[in-house]
């Protein structure tokens, strides 16, 4: 785990993609800024952001936020057309960027948004290389999870 990552206790999370940890194998973790306009730190502010369908995608040696979804406020600005699926750049430097590259190219990981935080006042992605899970997998993640709630539930009586 990189210590970039390690989140602070002030960091306050905005939303979270539940389904990655349910989809996939997280193998490393990278915490990335975003380019953002005016209106969706707003929106963030407000809380209203859906990493559901997301997925993070490289082209050009740059890292980019697709499909996330950031609604508008109602109070944004006449002059401005708020898109709220369109694609936000990742900010990452050049070696992780090589690594997530090299990873995601040669050895068939995908790159996916885990939550959305503000750390020290800026909206920050945390994203993970992970691995896809089979279906006996997610099956046996489920089992497992059950059984820890299980044992708790004895432990306590």
């Amino acid at each position: 785990m990189n210590n970039k990552s390690k989140k602070k206790p002030q960091d306050k999370v905005i939303a979270v993609n539940r389904r990655a940890r349910h989809d996939y194998f997280i193998e490393d973790r990278f915490e990335a800024g975003l380019s953002l306009e005016g209106w969706e730190v707003k929106s963030l502010r407000a809380g209203s952001a859906q990493l559901t369908e997301a997925y993070v995608n490289l082209r050009n040696n740059e890292a980019w936020l697709v499909g996330a979804h950031f609604a508008p406020l109602k109070t944004v600005s006449t002059h401005i057309k708020a898109d709220p699926t369109r694609s936000r750049k990742l900010l990452l430097n050049r070696n992780e960027l090589d690594r997530l590259t090299g990873q995601v190219e040669r050895k068939g990981y995908s790159i996916v948004p885990l939550d959305l935080h503000w750390s020290r006042g800026k909206a920050k992605l945390e994203i993970g290389l992970a691995k896809g899970k089979k279906q006996h997998d997610k099956r046996a993640s489920k089992k497992d999870a059950d059984w820890q709630r299980q044992k708790e539930r004895i432990l306590k009586s």
